[in-house]
């Protein structure tokens, strides 16, 4: 029996009507101790502190400078976890879907994203702890939160799937499936990510788009 740690990201917002054309979740997958890779993280925050670099919030690719970045994508590439994403193509959702407001979005990205890629990282007997960075937005963290422990809920079968909804600068896990998801969807909308064929595909087990 083994423990694997599944940590999770967001990208685009939950509107219908916005320019994001996605809303997507990411994962990075680290199984069992990872301890050493949770100090390099710290280590590299404070590094970054060191060099005049403020980091209070956490690393967050879409703000950080492109140096940041570098660095960021250099120590993934050493740790080299396990990325999953799927993208779910807004404009192309059942009416069904849409007509039942932001946080079902959510909860379908979510279900969608884990209910393979929990039964590929794990086997019978293992418990998986999914780590989600909660969404920001303050009236829906409760409903979000309740998301995650309904849709653990329905994969957990033979194994035990625990969710975590955690603020995102709280978690190194988090910062790197942040990297990971940035970096892929910059691909997926025909956009350059210097890092990614070096940084994030050679672990990148997925691009999931189920609705086109």
């Amino acid at each position: 029996m083994s423990r694997i740690y599944m940590y999770a990201d967001e990208t685009g917002d939950l509107g219908y009507g916005s320019d994001a054309p996605y809303f997507g979740i990411g994962t990075a997958t680290y199984c069992g101790n990872h301890s050493k890779a949770l100090w390099q993280g710290f280590r590299l925050r404070t590094d970054l502190e060191a060099k005049g670099v403020r980091v209070q919030r956490g690393l967050h690719a879409k703000n950080d400078s492109r140096a940041t970045r570098h660095a960021m994508f250099d120590l993934i590439t050493r740790q080299a976890p396990r990325f999953d994403t799927t993208f779910l193509a807004k404009q192309n959702a059942y009416e069904r879907v849409a007509s039942r407001g932001p946080v079902y979005l959510y909860k379908q990205a979510l279900y969608l994203h884990f209910k393979e890629i929990l039964l590929q990282v794990s086997t019978a007997g293992d418990t998986i702890y999914v780590i989600a960075g909660h969404l920001q937005t303050s009236a829906k963290r409760d409903a979000i939160y309740r998301a995650v422990h309904s849709v653990c809920g329905q994969i957990g079968t033979d194994r035990t799937v625990v969710p975590c909804v955690w603020d995102a600068p709280s978690s190194w896990g988090i910062q790197v499936a942040d990297y990971g998801l940035w970096s892929t969807q910059r691909e997926v909308l025909g956009r350059n990510s210097p890092w990614h064929n070096n940084c994030v595909e050679p672990t990148l087990q997925s691009v999931f788009r189920p609705w086109g």
